[in-house]
């Protein structure tokens, strides 16, 4: 029976291992969607019309005309090529089926367990959390890409770190719940162990709001101005950080400052996780843990020099699709660490 059911975890844990290949897969064709300017091609929203593509010239056409009565068009790619269209259009359509597919390659699999009663009710409010975010998600894409139809064609900086934040939270949502399944929570930490899991708590929450400031930079292009480092222009603190009013506003709608929070955050990063190594270093932990932490700081040594790189490049598509990749993997990361700790074998 225990064998059985080892082998009905390893089934579980290989499909979310799948999920979560695919979400990291629409985290980067997403990256791509918006770095190539190709988010707002296709003008509709159709589901299930929408997965099949233009077949023939004359579909071509269709939607071709469909997308110059867009403001982007008219008041930016007017005189665009049907050639040119097309490949913008590739990448709206392919982010939009991976969309789909993740949500079949979840569902389907989720059926199956449910009805074979292998998963315990845990689990299943896990996956149906899951589910319910990434039905938010879909939503919130077109909700998104709808800002960008009316007047001005450039999509909402709210909406579209919502968007991104929801992948996030699936991708880490997914990897929480594996690992889980692999590695059960134990119920009481000494501690030494609260205090590591608290910290990297701490982590898990400063990274999400890095992801969500880099929504804000990217819905704002604010990564095309300031391009030196570590000065902004001329000064560490540049001029202009609270010229909007409302003050709050400055944090959501002001470049300058979008920017500026961005590499704050970052900075705190930089001290925040190789002090959280060091320490765990100093921890009875288990290889795994140590592992995960190890990973964790090399990642963020990596997206920091990416980070860098994007910037003073004046973000060229593929850094700035590896500096999304680069945070999505810290992200979960991060998330591997903090179950590990809570594990019954993370901190011995």
């Amino acid at each position: 029976m225990e064998k059985l059911q080892n082998i009905h975890q390893k089934q579980v844990v290989s499909w979310l291992a799948i999920c979560g290949f695919l979400v990291f897969c629409m985290i980067i064709v997403g990256g791509a969607t918006r770095l190539t300017h190709s988010g707002l091609s296709i003008v509709e929203w159709a589901p299930l019309v929408g997965t099949i593509p233009p077949l023939n010239y004359a579909d071509w056409i269709q939607v071709f005309d469909a997308y110059k009565s867009s403001p982007e068009y008219q008041l930016i790619n007017y005189g665009m090529s049907l050639g040119e269209f097309k490949v913008i259009f590739w990448w709206e359509y392919f982010h939009r089926l991976l969309g789909r597919l993740i949500g079949l390659v979840f569902f389907i699999p989720f059926a199956y367990f449910l009805f074979a009663r292998r998963l315990n009710s845990n689990l299943i409010a896990r996956l149906l959390g899951i589910f319910a975010l990434g039905g938010l998600q879909g939503g919130m894409g077109w909700y998104m890409v709808a800002s960008g139809l009316v007047d001005d064609p450039n999509v909402s900086q709210y909406r579209l770190t919502a968007h991104l934040g929801i992948a996030f939270l699936i991708f880490g949502a997914i990897t929480w719940t594996a690992l889980s399944v692999l590695y059960p929570s134990k119920l009481n930490m000494n501690t030494p162990a609260k205090s590591m899991y608290k910290l990297s708590i701490i982590i898990n929450l400063v990274l999400f709001i890095m992801v969500l400031s880099g929504g804000f930079v990217a819905g704002l292009r604010a990564g095309l101005i300031y391009n030196t480092f570590p000065l902004m222009g001329d000064s560490f603190i540049p001029s202009g950080l609270f010229m909007l009013s409302p003050f709050m506003t400055n944090f959501f709608e002001n470049m300058t400052t979008v920017q500026f929070d961005h590499r704050i955050i970052a900075y705190i990063l930089a001290g925040l996780i190789p002090i959280f190594w060091f320490r765990l270093r100093r921890r009875d932990v288990s290889i795994r843990t140590k592992k995960f932490s190890s990973l964790m700081l090399g990642l963020l040594i990596l997206q920091i020099t990416l980070g860098i790189s994007t910037l003073v490049m004046g973000v060229p598509i593929i850094l700035g699709v590896a500096h999304q990749a680069v945070a999505s993997l810290l992200f979960i990361t991060s998330i591997a660490v903090t179950q590990s700790i809570s594990s019954r074998k993370g901190m011995i």
